[in-house]
């Protein structure tokens, strides 16, 4: 091993270079942590982004040798004025819900020489963002522009009642979470941020086995990680249609959730495991997560703290997919829907589709939860919609939403879930939802070989929809004086709905796939 000098944020700083990453070495020697790994290291979703020497560079896959004499700006060294007013644009417009990938995004924009929307777009396509939408981030560009920069330097989120906004934000994400400026500079309080700077590494080993080590470039190199890739092999739609006359036909294939921060936990001995759910739910996706208790296990076992991880290609393989189903309806609502097998989905879909005649299948493939977002409910309720003339949903929270795209390709929703509590957050999650609809609809797909194994593997296969893909989304709250209920579901099916429409109800989602 040899020492790398360089300067981090002004001061002088040596490294020890163990064939570890910038980003390895500004966590875990450094320990600065605004700086987050979500693709472990693929170098595709943006939320590692420093400057060196000024410019934006993706940390994960930049080796620490190469900065050696060289100039390491993180979040923390920006000018305190340029990043307070980054904070607070993204906290007035919802532009940052968990908080994992926008200081990425801020590194990126800071950096920029102008804030027109040719070059935001141009930037922005080195990231990516599973919750926001990208509506909200662009909104707080334009309060950071040199006409508007002043409204977000000085911050009007005074008025708002965070614990509200908090409250809402829980709502909707189905786990506490956050709300406050500091949260868009990565101060959440993910697991992996929060872990003890002695703690141990733990790492899932090629052979499935956990493998301890004393850092994360050393765990990687033992556990024999291989870099995910990106298969030339097109997805499958893995339920046939049932035979019948029908006035609609759907099928759906597996699709990754794509939340952007990998599962993590720590514990120390004899103590709670960290929660791998972080500032935010991860939209269910973590819900059955098991790595508390491998880290309560693997802490008791060493006898000291032990972060457990897994990389990206493990959290794909891992972790639950949403149910694929195939589906015929006559125009009178009744019909038979195929599902993958999966404990509760019989009775959530005819609660939304009472005449629709239930098959749960055997299909080779990963895990499914009805935990993640509208999981089995949307897809009858989608082919419910498809039956009237308009598309509005009403979820099982009781909330409702509609939704229609325009000519232009701008997306209208209308949503009623109750007292708002906080419009911002509501806003935000509503343009979430509204982007994942639109995402599942035409272009989101993840391809399984013929044993159920994912081949997909980097963060750019599944499809998400980029920045400048995203269609302009305009959100109405209507107020009502019920309780508050989760509102962003009912939006992602009521856009799904519309994208499903506006795609002449193509047999097949996604369409482009």
């Amino acid at each position: 091993m040899t020492e790398v000098s360089f300067t981090l944020n002004a001061t002088p700083v040596v490294i020890t270079d163990d064939g570890c990453s910038l980003l390895e070495a500004l966590r875990d020697q450094a320990g600065i942590r605004s700086a987050k790994d979500g693709c472990s290291p693929q170098g595709q979703c943006g939320c590692c982004t420093v400057w060196v020497d000024g410019q934006p560079r993706v940390s994960c896959v930049t080796p620490v040798a190469r900065v050696r004499g060289r100039s390491v700006t993180t979040i923390e060294g920006l000018d305190p004025e340029v990043s307070a007013g980054w904070a607070n644009a993204l906290c007035q417009t919802g532009g940052s819900q968990c908080g994992f990938c926008t200081p990425g995004i801020v590194m990126r924009l800071a950096a920029a020489k102008s804030l027109d929307t040719d070059t935001v777009n141009q930037a922005l396509l080195a990231h990516l963002c599973r919750c926001t939408g990208w509506q909200t981030v662009l909104e707080a560009t334009e309060l950071m522009s040199p006409q508007r920069r002043q409204v977000s330097l000085v911050s009007a989120d005074s008025a708002r009642d965070f614990a509200a906004a908090e409250r809402r934000a829980a709502i909707e994400g189905g786990t506490p979470q956050n709300v406050s400026a500091a949260i868009a500079l990565g101060r959440g309080g993910f697991a992996e941020d929060t872990a003890p700077a002695d703690a141990l590494v733990a790492m899932l080993g090629e052979d499935g086995e956990w493998v301890v080590a004393e850092s994360v470039a050393a765990a990687r190199r033992l556990a024999g990680k291989v870099q995910g890739r990106r298969t030339t092999q097109p997805p499958t739609w893995p339920i046939a249609i049932p035979e019948g006359e029908w006035a609609r036909t759907l099928r759906t294939t597996w699709v990754e959730p794509a939340y952007l921060e990998p599962d993590a936990s720590w514990c120390v001995p004899g103590g709670e495991p960290a929660s791998s759910l972080g500032n935010g739910g991860a939209f269910g996706g973590k819900t059955g997560s098991e790595l508390g208790s491998i880290a309560r296990r693997l802490a008791d076992e060493h006898q000291r703290p032990v972060r457990v991880l897994l990389a990206r290609e493990d959290s794909v393989r891992r972790g639950a997919k949403r149910p694929p189903i195939a589906a015929g309806v006559r125009a009178d609502g009744s019909g038979v829907i195929r599902v993958a097998r999966t404990t509760g989905v019989r009775s959530l879909i005819t609660s939304v589709a009472p005449l629709l005649h239930v098959e749960e299948v055997e299909i080779a493939g990963p895990a499914t939860s009805l935990a993640l977002r509208g999981a089995g409910w949307m897809e009858a309720a989608l082919l419910m919609s498809s039956l009237r003339d308009h598309d509005e949903i009403v979820a099982p929270s009781g909330a409702t939403a509609s939704a229609a795209i325009g000519v232009d390709g701008t997306v209208r929703v209308s949503v009623q879930c109750g007292d708002p509590l906080d419009e911002v957050v509501l806003r935000s999650y509503c343009i979430g939802a509204a982007h994942m609809a639109i995402g599942w609809v035409r272009s989101e797909a993840l391809a399984i070989d013929t044993d159920g194994v994912p081949l997909d593997l980097t963060m750019r296969s599944f499809g998400v929809l980029r920045a400048v893909d995203t269609p302009a989304i305009d959100v109405e709250i209507v107020p009502s004086s019920g309780p508050p209920v989760n509102g962003s579901d009912a939006v992602f099916a009521a856009v799904a709905a519309a994208a499903w429409r506006a795609a002449d109800f193509a047999s097949t989602v996604p369409i482009a796939r």
